[in-house]
């Protein structure tokens, strides 16, 4: 059995598979009261860790019982996409050396903790730090503010190898530009398998349920200055209360919807601006590959939403066709990586 493990803020998600078969999954809960008595999330691992042991145990399993464990990477210095062996200098780059502090740091650390007792192999696949931009996509217009990738790239990537299994050919034999709708969005072009771009979900391109996206740089500037703002607020009001929140005090896209077929116009002009901007970005990232795009897909969670699919093809069905995804299942994404890297369709890589 493979076990998958995807930490978050307040959970750590595992599942065990059996091949491409789910045998169990559980969210393993975090209270705020538990989370308290920890300085930082580097000091959660202990616990966290032995909730998963838990978990194992309730399935009748122990780590020594597994073939492999795959974890979601964390916030690791830019590399290439694909799927790599948990090592030291990840390790600490993810607890001691970390590039910013987030929960899915822990994925790896987890992993390798019950891997190493057990004499069995852990690995991590596509964390959000894939970086495979062209040079010519780093250039912002500010020298000193370089273009940075930042992707959801285990959902993105896993989309695009199914698409390409589905058209009969393989992921390096296409061009297509995969748009992950969620709390946070990502539209990326991949050429040949590659993303060669994306508009970092907490900085640019459309915004999201929660995410402001581009904002006009003046104004910006200006709100930066407002008396008494703190970074740590303007930081939270850019990625967790802009966006839907900030219009329509909501992230939940079935209630506004909800306040759309009641007739409130103001839900309707804002969630059609979130669409708009959605094509608008799709089209920008269509030009990327020169025009030359197989396939659209539209994947995450408001991929569910036929109001929002529906106002994006009906601004973006003449670049190419578009396929519909819904869903960012990362446990089912972190099996799939291993079972690819199992049949030999991709290679385990070193992170350097």
């Amino acid at each position: 059995m493979i076990l998958a493990i995807n930490p978050g803020s307040t959970s750590t998600k595992v599942a065990l598979y059996e091949g491409p078969e789910l045998v169990a999954q559980e969210s393993l809960d975090h209270s705020a009261g538990e989370l308290a008595h920890f300085h930082g999330i580097a000091d959660q691992l202990p616990m966290r860790t032995q909730a998963v042991l838990d978990f194992l145990s309730r399935h009748g399993t122990s780590a020594t019982g597994l073939e492999a464990i795959m974890a979601r990477g964390g916030l690791l210095h830019p590399l290439a996409s694909g799927i790599y062996a948990v090592n030291d200098r990840m390790l600490h780059d993810c607890i001691g050396g970390a590039v910013h502090e987030h929960a899915a740091n822990l994925g790896a650390p987890i992993a390798h903790a019950l891997a190493v007792g057990a004499d069995i192999p852990c690995y991590i696949a596509d964390p959000v730090s894939v970086d495979e931009f062209e040079n010519i996509a780093r250039i912002s217009g500010l020298k000193e503010l370089p273009r940075q990738s930042l992707v959801h790239a285990l959902n993105i990537r896993r989309v695009a190898y199914n698409i390409a299994k589905a058209h009969g050919t393989t992921l390096q034999e296409m061009n297509m530009i995969v748009a992950h709708l969620g709390g946070g969005i990502s539209i990326a072009p991949l050429r040949h398998g590659r993303i060669v771009d994306v508009n970092n979900a907490n900085e640019q391109g459309p915004f999201s349920p929660e995410r402001t996206g581009g904002l006009p740089v003046s104004a910006l500037v200006r709100l930066c200055f407002e008396e008494g703002a703190t970074e740590a607020e303007l930081v939270k009001r850019l990625t967790h209360t802009g966006g839907l929140v900030s219009y329509l005090d909501t992230n939940d896209a079935r209630e506004v919807e909800a306040r759309i077929a009641a007739g409130d116009q103001e839900a309707a002009t804002v969630y059609e601006g979130m669409a708009y901007q959605i094509a608008k970005e799709i089209g920008a990232m269509a030009t990327v590959l020169e025009g030359d795009v197989d396939v659209i897909v539209l994947t995450g969670g408001l991929a569910h939403s036929d109001v929002i699919v529906g106002w994006v093809i009906a601004r973006v069905g003449f670049i190419a066709p578009v396929e519909i995804m819904p869903g960012e299942n990362e446990l089912e994404a972190l099996n799939e990586a291993y079972v690819r890297l199992k049949q030999g369709l991709e290679a385990e890589k070193t992170y350097e």
